[in-house]
């Protein structure tokens, strides 16, 4: 079944056509990679999917409704979340903190609860530090709730940011080179979160990543911008022989470096 289905999504910035008819259909518990040269159109179709950017043509439709003309937060709340390609976390807000943010879709408590402290209040803030703090566990940073964002290794900043995306409980989780300026090891345990959060928790995952090793070795389906059109897409070794795709981003080095 269809999680979520764009059809012909194109975005005009001015004169520049920075998505152009994109089709793309993911199904539910997949790893889906969204691959392309730098100004490909990636981020800017990411945007469209999570409501930052309304596309002038086309329709997009999470677990069967049309999601195009809705503000952010109503898309998140439908159970679509995301990370982005430069950290955007609260540095000067404890990790715990940050997920708590990432909790308020959920929540249902009132101004005038908080300021009373009403025992519904309090009961529903002591069960979302309490998921917080499991969240934390899940992605390895137990021990390092109480750390201010900004002093985190870098690597566990990508991972915080994974943290404060689950804690809206999301279907859908939207990974913006979720790798980047990491080193081997460190992208070897976001590929095995990645994994986790597809066979653990029933998490359908679309990422934009430029390390093709990642892409490669754990999608099940790779889609393939250039100049904001869909140039290809299929099972990853049949995108990485694509003699299309070769040209407009691989290259025979790269498509040498990610054979197994």
């Amino acid at each position: 079944m269809a999680l979520l289905e764009a059809r012909g999504v194109t975005k005009v910035f001015g004169g520049l056509v920075a998505v152009s008819q994109v089709d793309l259909t993911i199904e539910e518990r997949m790893i889906a990679s969204l691959i392309g040269p730098n100004g490909a159109g990636k981020t800017t179709f990411f945007n469209c999917l999570t409501g930052l950017y309304k596309p002038e043509e086309g329709d997009i439709l999470f677990d069967g409704r049309s999601i195009v003309g809705l503000r952010p937060d109503q898309i998140t709340a439908l159970g679509i979340a995301r990370t982005y390609q430069n950290i955007r976390l609260f540095g000067s807000m404890t990790a715990i903190e940050n997920i708590l943010v990432g909790q308020h879709v959920r929540l249902r408590s009132t101004p005038l609860g908080a300021i009373l402290q009403t025992p519904f209040t309090r009961r529903e803030e002591q069960r979302a530090e309490k998921r917080a703090r499991e969240l934390l566990a899940f992605v390895g940073l137990t021990g390092k709730g109480d750390m201010l964002a900004k002093n985190l290794p870098y690597g566990d900043q990508r991972l915080l940011e994974v943290a404060r995306a689950l804690a809206s409980d999301p279907k859908l989780l939207l990974l913006d080179e979720p790798a980047a300026g990491m080193n081997p090891r460190e992208t070897e345990a976001m590929m095995h979160l990645i994994h986790r959060l597809r066979n653990e928790l029933g998490i359908t995952i679309l990422l934009i990543e430029h390390d093709m090793k990642v892409v490669m070795s754990i999608s099940d389906r790779v889609t393939v911008l250039d100049y904001g059109k869909k140039i290809a897409e299929g099972r990853p070794e049949e995108v990485r022989n694509d003699p299309r795709v070769i040209e407009a981003y691989l290259g025979p080095g790269i498509l040498a470096e990610t054979h197994p």
